[in-house]
């Protein structure tokens, strides 16, 4: 996996450039429906160096990704053959696509939500959608929601702590995404239960 390396460092070099703010748009973009390496690289990078622009580099962020996840979703719905399946076995996820598009017929904004937060290659979540014609509305306001909760976090976090939060969120990114998820889902079963 040199090249991933490679790419990663390629990515991350943008920081120091004055491009960074076009870079992290587009890295933003590009990773919700092809691109392999998550923008968190170059939004961390970019906030620790910058920590009173970590909020709008986080919004921009969020927006860049959003509007990637609906070419992702178009992907699906129109490009299935000819782009999405290559994209999907590119990235050997064959399996959990058609797991995912078994979960978007049962519970579509879960699915997004869960994908928009946590590190699990959102490309494959957004293909997935648009290719079991899950419902757009639901899908942009899951998108916008999960998007928005993870990149908010990781900006408002370094704009408080700065450079000492970079590595706790470098170690345990994962599992705070985790733990972010399971307290989204219990929080969205108890509206269920008291409100309906």
């Amino acid at each position: 996996m040199k090249w991933m390396r490679r790419l990663y460092d390629w990515v991350l070099h943008w920081a120091h450039t004055k491009y960074a703010t076009p870079a992290l748009i587009l890295n933003s973009f590009a990773e919700s429906s092809f691109f392999p390496i998550p923008p968190d690289v170059l939004l961390i990078a970019l906030s620790v160096s910058r920590r009173k622009k970590a909020i709008f580099y986080a919004f921009i962020t969020a927006v860049a990704s959003v509007l990637g996840g609906i070419l992702g979703y178009y992907i699906g719905v129109a490009l299935w053959e000819t782009v999405g399946e290559p994209i999907i076995r590119f990235y050997h996820a064959e399996e959990l696509f058609e797991q995912l598009r078994e979960m978007f017929r049962e519970q579509s904004f879960i699915a997004v939500l869960i994908a928009a937060v946590t590190p699990i290659p959102y490309k494959v979540f957004t293909i997935a959608a648009g290719v079991a014609d899950s419902d757009f509305m639901t899908f942009m306001i899951a998108s916008i929601i999960g998007r928005s909760a993870r990149f908010f976090a990781v900006g408002i976090l370094i704009y408080w702590f700065g450079e000492h939060i970079k590595t706790f969120i470098d170690k345990y990114f994962n599992i705070l995404s985790f733990l972010f998820i399971v307290l989204l889902i219990l929080g969205i079963v108890v509206i269920k239960y008291f409100f309906n």
